[in-house]
């Protein structure tokens, strides 16, 4: 079909020519009677003529001899010097000229004035002057309620006149329109030939428009035709026609560049007949932009994970008597990742601290405040202080690094000698437990509030964790949802962990999928899990554990000698292992007799891979190590200690108290 006919049968180009029409005929009548002179060039023709002699078109596009020629418009376009009261080939009379442009009769020319005929038309025949605008208006009236009362309207009934082959050839986007079921080719403007070519009027698209096909929009073409509803693709992918849209010539001088449209399709009738109007824009800076956003974003958020992880821990410090496992997840895709983190620190004589933090808020500042802390933890702990001690001297910190961070925080020590678990929680929520039955529970609420908040005091509360226990400390982003309460997810995590089995790993893996944690989750996760095994079979004869309590006076060194040598004798340790074993031994008991209360006690304890020696007495002063002076008799047990051990230390005791240990490394088998 041919888009010239059929766009002119468009509800809106018919109303459009039909007010063509009428506005032509009332100023061809007006022009005849008023305006022509038989004198004036150009307006004796015959009315089927225009200015340069060719024959008028119709509204149709049919000139006077019955071909085909223009659109409506064109001929509309045409008409217009005879409707704005003008001729093509002649000047018009000043005037006629002055009142169409609303200028007083006094601004024409004094020579236009004396060469006028006094009986012109449009002459006042009493002063041969030119009359006024009003006057004018109101003889030309017919024009004026033919084409508008001023040149303003004028213009715009002439746009409003444009066919839609006219408007949408001046376009640059993309455009197309089909008709009928099989979507056969009406009219491609410029633009879309510039992109896929020409095309042959007539054609189905799935032959003549392989490119919507290759995009997917056939379907979504004969669903606007069933519904007539418009639809809408957004950034489809064109190859190729990047170059095209920057250089007509381009495919010949460079390399082809993909390009982005947004396809829409709408639907259009004309006399009953369906067809459908496939309009694409070019959305191609506007994608390429969110791409280079994205990739912005995307490594902005790799050196921020890449931060967090490098603040983290490589690698877990493994105690003897615990296996420890740890994960940390990422939340979402945003480049502002969080400040969870953990640590697990041997302090020695068996024990083992694990924390577990979370910064509010999210960025490289809350990550960059996340490393500060985790180093003052290792700092702090190395004092071998309480649990509410060290949560204490955190909170203080954690006010001066930044008064607007807080973050929570659980501190925990385990003891294997005294099967205890102590813990002090800054608002952090609680540690779950699995005893060795089975029997799951969590600690009590938080000993304290957040970290920052400052002036307040924390304490310290104990677990029993006995061998064959497990324990999972984790950030709130693992039990933590936006449409559920915080202790959903706890017990949602309690029936998980009691169901989790296998290596401290395995857990951590379990853990994740049973809370839903994904790579889209929305928040950062961080879970440790520590599991203290039950020794049983070959493994059990690797720990031992053995101790003596001692009541004071004399008697009490030779006691202690007698009792470590027939210890470490039995456990089968080498003769030079031996003899430091019990030098060490009978140098602590010394110390702990001469500056020490009672009750002292001397424990030995064997691991798979060292050997343990420790005293507790009464007295809370913590020993230190000092250089002894030649002349001083006492003040070199402690640094005799500290030269034969591979490390020593003190500390105080939950119950008052205090106690001092070494360590010595077993040999590897």
């Amino acid at each position: 079909m041919n888009f010239t006919r059929w766009s002119a049968r468009l509800p809106g180009t018919q109303r459009r020519t039909s007010a063509a029409r009428a506005a032509r005929a009332a100023a061809q009548a007006q022009q005849t009677s008023e305006f022509e002179s038989p004198e004036r060039p150009g307006t004796g023709g015959t009315p089927a003529e225009d200015a340069d002699g060719s024959p008028t078109s119709d509204a149709d596009g049919a000139s006077g001899d019955g071909t085909s020629t223009v659109p409506a418009a064109r001929a509309e376009r045409l008409a217009a010097p005879a409707l704005a009261g003008t001729d093509a080939a002649a000047e018009p009379d000043p005037a006629i000229r002055c009142s169409t442009t609303g200028t007083d009769s006094s601004t024409v020319a004094p020579r236009d004035r004396q060469h006028a005929p006094s009986s012109a038309p449009g002459m006042d025949p009493g002063t041969g002057t030119a009359p006024s605008a009003a006057a004018f208006r109101t003889a030309a009236s017919p024009v004026a309620r033919a084409v508008g009362k001023s040149p303003s309207a004028r213009v715009t009934r002439s746009i409003d006149a444009l066919s839609v082959h006219d408007l949408l050839g001046q376009v640059p986007a993309l455009a197309a329109v089909v008709h009928g079921p099989e979507h056969r080719i009406a009219y491609v403007n410029d633009a879309y030939r510039t992109v896929f070519g020409p095309r042959t009027q007539g054609d189905a698209a799935r032959d003549a428009l392989p490119e919507l096909v290759e995009l997917g929009l056939l379907p979504l073409m004969d669903q606007v035709l069933r519904s007539g509803k418009p639809r809408t693709v957004k950034s489809r992918r064109v190859p190729g026609a990047g170059s095209c849209r920057e250089q007509p010539n381009a495919r010949e001088t460079r390399e082809p560049r993909d390009a982005f449209y947004t396809f829409t399709c709408t639907p259009i009738t004309a006399d009953g007949e369906n067809g459908v109007l496939i309009f694409a824009a070019d959305v191609t800076d506007q994608v390429e932009a969110a791409e280079r956003l994205r990739a912005s974003e995307r490594r902005q958020r790799e050196a921020a994970v890449t931060l967090q992880r490098s603040l983290l821990p490589q690698e877990l410090e493994q105690p003897d008597d615990l296996r420890v496992a740890a994960t940390y997840q990422p939340g979402g895709t945003e480049a502002a990742v969080g400040g969870d983190w953990y640590d697990v620190i041997t302090l020695g004589a068996g024990r083992t601290a694990l924390v577990i933090g979370d910064v509010m808020g999210r960025g490289v500042r809350a990550a960059a405040v996340m490393g500060q802390l985790r180093t003052a933890v290792r700092a702090y702990a190395r004092l071998d202080l309480p649990p509410h001690e060290v949560v204490q001297l955190l909170d203080g910190l954690a006010a001066e690094i930044d008064a607007s961070q807080i973050a929570t925080c659980v501190y925990a020590v385990h003891d294997p000698n005294e099967g205890l678990l102590y813990y002090a929680s800054a608002g952090h929520p609680p540690i779950i437990v699995r005893d060795a039955d089975g029997a799951v529970h969590r600690a009590a609420e938080p000993t304290g509030p957040p970290l920052g908040t400052g002036g307040w005091s924390h304490v310290s509360c104990s677990l029993p964790f006995n061998p064959g226990s497990s324990a999972v400390l984790y950030t709130d982003g693992l039990v933590e949802r936006r449409d559920a309460d915080i202790d959903t997810g706890v017990l949602t995590l309690e029936r998980a962990f009691a169901g989790a089995t296998g290596s401290p790993e395995i857990v951590c893996d379990r853990l994740l999928r049973s809370l839903g944690i994904t790579a889209e989750h929305d928040d950062d996760v961080a879970v440790l899990v520590m599991e203290h095994p039950a020794r049983t079979g070959p493994d059990a004869e690797l720990f031992h554990n053995a101790a003596l309590d001692l009541l004071g006076g004399t008697e009490a060194a030779p006691r202690a000698r007698a009792f470590a040598s027939g210890v470490l004798s039995s456990w089968r340790f080498p003769t030079e292992l031996h003899d430091l074993g019990v030098l060490a031994a009978s140098e602590l008991v010394a110390n702990s007799l001469q500056h020490g209360t009672p009750p002292m006690r001397l424990r030995l304890r064997r691991t798979d891979r060292r050997l343990i020696v420790e005293v507790t007495d009464g007295d809370e002063h913590l020993p230190r190590r000092r250089r002894a002076e030649p002349v001083d008799e006492a003040g070199r047990g402690i640094s005799i200690v500290a030269t034969i051990a591979s490390a020593w230390g003190s500390r105080r005791t939950p119950g008052g108290g205090k106690s001092v240990w070494c360590e010595f490394a077993l040999p590897t088998p």
